[in-house]
């Protein structure tokens, strides 16, 4: 590892040791901008198509002022094949793919060592941040067999994975009827409700396995659980769950219903393939936050400037850890709306913002199913 790397590597280092979300908004832009000029330099210097394409970005990026002055890579590069990466093949670990219905082509991702690790970190800060560092029982609300993928991992699996570091156990409570369709494991569940209580626990599913396979069928049968103090988290299925007018307040309401607990005990975070290792939970006040070493930008979907408080626009997402592929700077088909830029009554510095939906006419690009594809050595 060259000098330079070594010191780029410290400075990420640093701000995934850092509190996430304690830094003032011109110290956040200041560092962030640095380093994402740093990475630029890199990615010219190891991919001759990116050195073109930032050379012919209409301003210089060496003399950017601001992060949202940087040249950008709209989200559907990540669909080219072989993947774009700044790694070498025998670098490469591991390729995360995000689902695409037939006639789609999915978003690909190119992973070494290193870009996985600060994954994993970012990960874990930003969910300690939300629930704290404490391990405790982990009810995963999906079916055993959803872990059994081998070398290959899907959606679901990959975030049950990613939470095991909070866990002291696991149990899953759902298992696959004779169609393989997810069903609840009557016994699992209620030994593991009776030995936990009202215990810290923590629990995980995909959104639309939760409402369709979880909370409906306890419903209908009048079982409510008595665990106070779970703490569930949920991703990804939201476009299936809006196709039965299923909105947020409904889904967390549900779930509290199912488990005995408060509504705001139910956490959903927002993601993608292309943004890997930087999740997007919602505060108590339902705002989303942007960690230290990530920033998110809303541009007007006309002129492409950043919009104020209020408005709404396509979401821009940035970040420094990935450095096997040029995800830093990547403009996606999401539409958010800016809250405040900082200030939000959570206490947690920088913008804040709610996603809204995705721009019409744009193919549902399944940013939760992720297939992680683990590289193969190549014939000699």
């Amino acid at each position: 590892m060259s000098a330079v790397a070594a010191e780029l590597e410290k400075q990420i280092d640093a701000l995934l040791a850092a509190p996430p979300f304690s830094l003032a908004p011109a110290a956040h832009q200041a560092r962030l901008l640095a380093l994402l000029q740093q990475q630029l330099t890199g990615a010219a210097e190891r991919d001759e198509r990116l050195r073109r394409y930032l050379d012919a970005w209409p301003s210089d990026y060496r003399a950017a002022k601001s992060i949202a002055d940087l040249p950008y890579l709209p989200v559907g590069a990540f669909k080219l094949s072989p993947p774009l990466t700044l790694s070498g093949t025998q670098e490469i670990v591991r390729t995360l793919a995000s689902s695409a219905t037939t006639g789609q082509t999915p978003s690909r991702v190119a992973l070494d060592a290193p870009t996985s690790r600060r994954m994993v970190k970012g990960v874990v800060a930003i969910t300690t941040d939300f629930i704290g560092s404490m391990r405790r029982p982990y009810l995963v609300i999906d079916t055993a067999e959803t872990l059994a993928g081998g070398g290959q991992l899907g959606a679901r699996a990959a975030a049950i994975q990613g939470l095991r570091p909070f866990a002291t156990e696991m149990v899953c409570c759902l298992r696959g009827d004779a169609a393989g369709e997810p069903q609840i494991d009557e016994p699992r569940l209620s030994s593991f409700a009776a030995r936990w209580g009202a215990a810290e626990v923590l629990a995980y599913g995909f959104t639309y396995v939760i409402w369709q396979h979880f909370v409906k069928p306890l419903r209908e049968r009048g079982t409510r659980l008595q665990m106070p103090n779970i703490r569930v988290l949920h991703s990804g299925g939201w476009k299936r769950l809006q196709d039965q007018a299923v909105t947020r307040e409904v889904f967390a309401g549900g779930v509290a219903q199912v488990f005995g607990c408060a509504a705001d005990r139910v956490l959903d975070f927002y993601g993608m393939v292309e943004n890997v290792g930087v999740i997007y939970p919602d505060c108590e006040y339902g705002h989303k936050h942007v960690p230290a070493f990530a920033a998110v930008i809303v541009r007007d979907p006309l002129t492409l400037r950043p919009v104020e408080e209020g408005q709404h626009g396509l979401v821009q997402v940035c970040s420094v850890l990935p450095t096997s592929f040029p995800g830093f700077l990547v403009l996606t088909d999401d539409i958010a709306q800016v809250i405040r830029y900082d200030g939000c009554a959570c206490g947690r510095r920088g913008i804040s913002f709610r996603f809204v939906k995705r721009v019409p006419h744009v193919e549902i690009r399944g940013c939760g199913n992720i297939e992680t594809i683990r590289q193969r050595p190549a014939a000699v």
